[in-house]
C-alpha cells in the first residue's frame, strides 16, 4: 500500500477489521487524519494514517514507526478531559494506525484564519490546554508540539490537545539527532533550538506562544525565512502584546528565554482561571519587563516580514482588572546575527521532519497602533444652557440623547438591513446612532476600517483611542479631513462592543475650523456620556 498520506488510495478501506475509513480531514507532519466508522460498536472515529519517509528498511524510517508508537503510548498515559482519547492502535503493513476520538469541530488554528480571539476566551482555551500538559507531565511525558492546529474546539466548548506524535517520554531515548528535528518552528522553545533538550518549561514556552498568537492574530517570531525566524527566536525578544490585557505578564513571562525563571504550572493556571472568569488576575511573583518590539535590521531578508491578516483585536478589559507588571532584571538582550555555527546545529541537512512552517500573504495596512488611555467625560454644560431630550430606540435597544432643537433627520435599518440607524440634526452638526444586532467585528476592528475609508476621502487624519463605555470595550475613532472638493469636515465616532454580540456607533458630524466645530464637539461628549446601551 502507498503510504504517502495524500488521502486517494485509502478512502473506503476497512483497517484492523472494524475501522472503515471515510473522509480525509487533515493531515500533518507524520500522517493523515480520517473519519471512520466503528463497525464493531457503531460510532464514528478519527484514524490517523501514517505517513513515513523512506524505505521500511531504513533507520529514518523505523525511528518515524517508532514515534507513532510511542504518541499512542505516550497519549494513553494522560489523563485529562483536554488530552484526546486514544482507543485502539491498529497495524497494517507494519505499521501503526492510531485509531482516537472524533472531536467535532475546529482547530484554533482554523479559528484564528477569522481573525484574533478575545483575551477571556483565549484564557479559557489556554487554561484547558494547560490542564492537559500538567497531566502529561505528571506522568513523565512532554508534548514538544503545543500550537493551534493541535488545539481542537469541540462542541459544548470542550477543548482538546490532540497530536503526541513527537512527545518526549522521561526515561526513553530521544528521537532528535543531528539532522532531524520534530515540532513547529514558530512555538518551538529556544533551549530545544540550542540542543539543551526539552522539558515541562518548554511546552509552557509553546503555550505562551499560543496565547500571543490567540490574542495578537499572529504567532510573536513569525519572519520571512527560517534562518531569521530561528534568530529571532533565539536572540531577540516578542514584541509586547498590544491586546492580550491581563494575560499580557503571563505571556511575557512564559516568553522568557531562560526556562528556570518561567512562571510554573500551578501560577500559569490561576492567572488562566482568574482572566477566563473575569476576576482580578494575581500578580506574577516574577514577571519580566515590558519590552518594546525588536527590529532584526541585521538579517537583509527579514525586511519585508510577513504578518497575518489582521482583522481588529479582541477587546481589552478594564483598568481595574489588569495587574500592572512589576520589573525585575533581564537578561541583556542579544540583537547580533546568529553564529553560523549555531544555524548549522538546528538546520543540519535541511531536514525538519513535522516542522510547519506556512506564511499568510502580507497585507498592509498602513494603520499605526492606537494609544491606549481614558477619555475623560465632558459634561453637557459644554454646550452652553442647551436643553436635552432623550429619544428611546427600542429597536436600537438604546436611548439617545440631543438638544431638543435637532430634528430627526434620518431612519433606516431592520433585522434584515444592518445597520439599524437614526441622526438628529441641526445647523450643519449631526449626531447618529446605529447598530449591527450580531457581528463578530470588534470596535478596533471596525475603527481601523474606517480610519482607512477616511483616507480615500482626501488629506485625512485620524487618531484611535481605545477606552470604554459602561464597562464595555471601546475604541473612539477622531477624524479630520479636507474632502475633494468639499468644505474640510470632523468627524468622531465611538465604537462599543456589548458581551453579547452587539456593536455600536454613535458619530458626530461637524464643519471643520469654525464655531460650529467647538459645539460638535461638545455635542459629542455630552452624547456620549448620556447614551444608555440596554442589556439583552
Amino acid at each position: 500500500m502507498s503510504n504517502d498520506g495524500d488521502g486517494a488510495g485509502p478512502k473506503g478501506r476497512l483497517i484492523g477489521g472494524r475501522y472503515r475509513l471515510t473522509e480525509r480531514i487533515g493531515s500533518g507532519g507524520m500522517g493523515t487524519v480520517w473519519r471512520a466508522h466503528d463497525e464493531r460498536v457503531d460510532r464514528e472515529v478519527a484514524v490517523k494514517q501514517p505517513r513515513l519517509p523512506g524505505d521500511p528498511e531504513d533507520e529514518v524510517h523505523q525511528r518515524a514507526s517508532h514515534r507513532l508508537y510511542r504518541e499512542a503510548r505516550a497519549a494513553a498515559r494522560v489523563d485529562h478531559p483536554a488530552a484526546v482519547s486514544i482507543h485502539d492502535v491498529v497495524v497494517e503493513d507494519g505499521l501503526p494506525w492510531i485509531v482516537m476520538e472524533l472531536v467535532r469541530g475546529e482547530s484554533l488554528h482554523e479559528l484564528l484564519r477569522r481573525g484574533p480571539v478575545a483575551p477571556a476566551e483565549t484564557a479559557r482555551i489556554g487554561l484547558a490546554v494547560l490542564g492537559a500538559l500538567r497531566a502529561a507531565h505528571a506522568v513523565g511525558i512532554v508534548h514538544r508540539d503545543v500550537k493551534p492546529a493541535n488545539v481542537l474546539l469541540g462542541p459544548h466548548g470542550r477543548v482538546v490537545l490532540t497530536d503526541f506524535g513527537i512527545a518526549h517520554v522521561q526515561g526513553e531515548e530521544s528521537l532528535t539527532v543531528s539532522g532531524e528535528f520534530v515540532g513547529s518552528i514558530e512555538f518551538v522553545a529556544p533551549e530545544r533550538m540550542s540542543g539543551r533538550g526539552a522539558g515541562p518549561a518548554s511546552d509552557l514556552w509553546s503555550l505562551g506562544v499560543l496565547l500571543y498568537a490567540a490574542v495578537e492574530g499572529e504567532p510573536p517570531f513569525r519572519r520571512t525565512t527560517l534562518e531569521s525566524t530561528l534568530a529571532a527566536i533565539l536572540s531577540f525578544d516578542p514584541p509586547e502584546p498590544r491586546r492580550a490585557g491581563p494575560l499580557t505578564p503571563l505571556i511575557t513571562g512564559l516568553l522568557g528565554k531562560d526556562p528556570d525563571l518561567r512562571p510554573g504550572a500551578e501560577e500559569a493556571a490561576k492567572v488562566l482561571e482568574a482572566a477566563a472568569e473575569g476576576w482580578p488576575v494575581p500578580p506574577l511573583s516574577e514577571t519580566p519587563t515590558p519590552q518594546t518590539p525588536d527590529r532584526l535590521s541585521e538579517w537583509e531578508e527579514d525586511s519585508g516580514t510577513v504578518r497575518l491578516r489582521d482583522s481588529g483585536p479582541a477587546p481589552v478589559p478594564e483598568a481595574h482588572t489588569t495587574v500592572v507588571p512589576t520589573s525585575r532584571p533581564r537578561p541583556q538582550l542579544l540583537r547580533r546575527p546568529l553564529p553560523a555555527a549555531v544555524l548549522g546545529v538546528v538546520l543540519a541537512s535541511g531536514a525538519w521532519l513535522g516542522a510547519s512552517y506556512a506564511l499568510a500573504e502580507p497585507e498592509a495596512t498602513g494603520v499605526a497602533p492606537p494609544r491606549v488611555t481614558s477619555v475623560p467625560a465632558v459634561s453637557a454644560t459644554d454646550i452652553a444652557d442647551e436643553s436635552w431630550e432623550t429619544h428611546e430606540e427600542k429597536a436600537l435597544k438604546a436611548t439617545l440623547a440631543a438638544p431638543s432643537r435637532y430634528r430627526e433627520t434620518h431612519r433606516q435599518g431592520s433585522a434584515t438591513d444592518q445597520p439599524r440607524m437614526v441622526s438628529y440634526g441641526d445647523g450643519g452638526i449631526d449626531v447618529r446612532l446605529s447598530l449591527w444586532d450580531r457581528t463578530t467585528e470588534t470596535p478596533l476592528g471596525r475603527a481601523y476600517q474606517q480610519k482607512k475609508a477616511w483616507a480615500t476621502h482626501g488629506e485625512a487624519d485620524t487618531q484611535l483611542t481605545q477606552t470604554s463605555l459602561g464597562g464595555d470595550y471601546a475604541v473612539q475613532a477622531d477624524t479630520a479631513y479636507d474632502g475633494k472638493g468639499a468644505a474640510p469636515a470632523r468627524v468622531v465616532q465611538l465604537f462599543v462592543r456589548t458581551d453579547d454580540g452587539r456593536l455600536y456607533e454613535l458619530r458626530v458630524d461637524m464643519p471643520k475650523g469654525t464655531a460650529a466645530e467647538k459645539e460638535g464637539m461638545g455635542l459629542f461628549k455630552a452624547a456620549r456620556d448620556r447614551l444608555v446601551i440596554g442589556k439583552e
